[in-house]
Protein backbone atom coordinates (compact mmCIF):
# COMPACT_ATOMS: atom_id res chain seq x y z
CA UNK A 1 0.00 0.00 0.00
CA UNK A 2 2.45 2.52 0.82
CA UNK A 3 4.71 1.54 -2.45
CA UNK A 4 1.15 2.43 -3.96
CA UNK A 5 1.08 6.11 -2.47
CA UNK A 6 4.89 6.46 -3.12
CA UNK A 7 4.61 5.89 -7.03
CA UNK A 8 1.12 8.04 -7.28
CA UNK A 9 3.06 10.98 -5.03
CA UNK A 10 6.10 10.62 -7.69
CA UNK A 11 4.05 10.56 -10.72
CA UNK A 12 1.96 13.74 -9.17
CA UNK A 13 4.67 15.64 -8.56
CA UNK A 14 6.43 14.69 -12.17
CA UNK A 15 3.49 16.07 -13.77
CA UNK A 16 2.79 19.29 -11.69
CA UNK A 17 6.58 19.59 -12.70
CA UNK A 18 5.72 18.99 -16.38
CA UNK A 19 3.10 21.07 -16.32
CA UNK A 20 4.71 23.99 -14.69
CA UNK A 21 7.43 24.19 -17.10
CA UNK A 22 5.30 24.03 -20.32
CA UNK A 23 3.24 26.56 -18.38
CA UNK A 24 6.11 28.40 -18.53
CA UNK A 25 7.79 28.10 -21.79
CA UNK A 26 4.41 29.05 -23.30
CA UNK A 27 3.82 32.40 -20.94
CA UNK A 28 7.32 33.26 -21.88
CA UNK A 29 7.38 32.50 -25.71
CA UNK A 30 5.83 34.61 -28.34
CA UNK A 31 2.91 32.86 -30.06
CA UNK A 32 1.87 34.16 -33.44
CA UNK A 33 -1.95 34.48 -34.55
CA UNK A 34 -2.63 34.53 -38.30
CA UNK A 35 -2.51 38.04 -38.48
CA UNK A 36 1.12 38.51 -36.80
CA UNK A 37 2.64 35.64 -40.08
CA UNK A 38 4.69 38.28 -41.94
CA UNK A 39 4.79 41.14 -40.12
CA UNK A 40 8.26 41.81 -38.31
CA UNK A 41 8.26 41.29 -34.46
CA UNK A 42 8.72 44.22 -32.28
CA UNK A 43 12.70 45.06 -31.94
CA UNK A 44 14.66 44.49 -29.01
CA UNK A 45 17.56 46.84 -28.55
CA UNK A 46 18.77 46.92 -32.13
CA UNK A 47 17.77 43.25 -33.35
CA UNK A 48 14.84 41.26 -33.81
CA UNK A 49 14.10 37.61 -34.80
CA UNK A 50 10.83 37.67 -37.31
CA UNK A 51 8.70 34.84 -37.83
CA UNK A 52 10.55 31.72 -39.95
CA UNK A 53 9.24 30.38 -43.36
CA UNK A 54 7.36 28.28 -44.08
CA UNK A 55 6.30 27.57 -41.12
CA UNK A 56 4.55 25.14 -40.41
CA UNK A 57 7.50 22.75 -41.65
CA UNK A 58 8.22 19.22 -42.62
CA UNK A 59 11.25 18.81 -43.76
CA UNK A 60 13.14 22.42 -43.88
CA UNK A 61 12.76 26.20 -42.61
CA UNK A 62 14.30 29.67 -43.32
CA UNK A 63 15.25 31.75 -40.13
CA UNK A 64 15.44 35.52 -41.13
CA UNK A 65 17.00 38.15 -38.34
CA UNK A 66 17.66 41.57 -38.44
CA UNK A 67 20.93 43.22 -36.80
CA UNK A 68 20.37 47.38 -36.46
CA UNK A 69 22.81 49.95 -36.91
CA UNK A 70 22.81 50.65 -32.82
CA UNK A 71 24.79 47.56 -32.67
CA UNK A 72 27.47 48.21 -34.37
CA UNK A 73 27.86 51.80 -32.54
CA UNK A 74 31.71 52.63 -32.31
CA UNK A 75 32.65 50.15 -34.86
CA UNK A 76 31.89 46.70 -32.36
CA UNK A 77 31.06 43.52 -33.86
CA UNK A 78 27.64 41.40 -33.10
CA UNK A 79 28.36 38.31 -31.91
CA UNK A 80 25.15 35.96 -32.59
CA UNK A 81 23.40 32.59 -31.47
CA UNK A 82 20.28 31.45 -32.81
CA UNK A 83 19.17 28.30 -30.80
CA UNK A 84 16.22 25.89 -31.45
CA UNK A 85 14.35 24.91 -28.04
CA UNK A 86 12.04 21.70 -26.80
CA UNK A 87 9.07 22.02 -24.73
CA UNK A 88 11.21 21.33 -21.75
CA UNK A 89 13.40 24.02 -22.83
CA UNK A 90 16.26 21.72 -24.08
CA UNK A 91 18.43 22.85 -27.15
CA UNK A 92 17.72 20.84 -29.68
CA UNK A 93 19.49 22.35 -32.36
CA UNK A 94 21.32 25.30 -34.11
CA UNK A 95 20.39 26.44 -37.67
CA UNK A 96 23.48 27.62 -39.85
CA UNK A 97 24.08 31.01 -40.97
CA UNK A 98 23.40 31.84 -45.12
CA UNK A 99 25.64 33.92 -46.57
CA UNK A 100 27.67 35.07 -43.69
CA UNK A 101 31.63 36.05 -44.67
CA UNK A 102 32.73 33.18 -42.92
CA UNK A 103 31.14 30.76 -45.45
CA UNK A 104 27.61 28.93 -45.67
CA UNK A 105 26.91 26.29 -43.22
CA UNK A 106 28.37 27.63 -39.99
CA UNK A 107 26.34 27.19 -37.09
CA UNK A 108 24.69 30.08 -35.49
CA UNK A 109 26.59 29.87 -32.02
CA UNK A 110 28.42 33.08 -31.37
CA UNK A 111 29.04 33.92 -35.18
CA UNK A 112 30.57 37.08 -35.59
CA UNK A 113 28.83 39.46 -37.53
CA UNK A 114 30.52 42.82 -38.55
CA UNK A 115 27.20 44.91 -40.09
CA UNK A 116 24.30 45.79 -39.90
CA UNK A 117 21.75 44.27 -42.42
CA UNK A 118 19.02 40.86 -42.93
CA UNK A 119 20.70 37.85 -42.38
CA UNK A 120 18.82 34.73 -42.72
CA UNK A 121 19.56 31.01 -40.77
CA UNK A 122 18.53 27.60 -42.10
CA UNK A 123 17.38 24.71 -40.10
CA UNK A 124 17.14 21.32 -41.81
CA UNK A 125 14.94 19.69 -38.79
CA UNK A 126 17.61 17.67 -37.53
CA UNK A 127 18.59 18.01 -33.98
CA UNK A 128 22.26 18.05 -32.78
CA UNK A 129 22.96 14.36 -33.64
CA UNK A 130 21.72 14.36 -37.12
CA UNK A 131 18.40 12.75 -36.30
CA UNK A 132 14.90 14.34 -37.74
CA UNK A 133 13.03 16.08 -34.68
CA UNK A 134 9.96 14.51 -33.73
CA UNK A 135 6.85 16.38 -35.43
CA UNK A 136 5.41 18.84 -32.72
CA UNK A 137 5.80 22.60 -31.28
CA UNK A 138 9.66 24.53 -30.78
CA UNK A 139 10.60 27.78 -29.88
CA UNK A 140 13.90 29.52 -32.03
CA UNK A 141 15.80 32.19 -29.96
CA UNK A 142 17.98 34.73 -30.81
CA UNK A 143 21.03 36.02 -28.42
CA UNK A 144 23.01 39.00 -29.77
CA UNK A 145 26.07 40.41 -27.44
CA UNK A 146 24.58 38.15 -24.28
CA UNK A 147 21.21 39.86 -24.73
CA UNK A 148 18.14 37.40 -26.10
CA UNK A 149 15.38 38.24 -28.18
CA UNK A 150 12.32 36.27 -26.54
CA UNK A 151 11.46 33.16 -28.13
CA UNK A 152 9.27 32.18 -31.20
CA UNK A 153 7.06 29.58 -31.53
CA UNK A 154 7.60 27.06 -34.77
CA UNK A 155 5.87 23.92 -35.70
CA UNK A 156 7.30 20.88 -37.43
CA UNK A 157 4.89 18.97 -39.10
CA UNK A 158 5.21 15.08 -40.74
Amino acid sequence: MNVLLQRSSCADVLMRRVLSVLLLTMCSAQVLSGQDIGRDLQSTDGFELHQNYPNPFSRETTIPFTLGDEIFAEGRSAVVSLSIFNLLRQVVAHPVALGHASGQGIELIGLEYLQAGRYEAFWDGNDTSGRQVAPGLYFMQLVVNGMTFRPIRIKVET
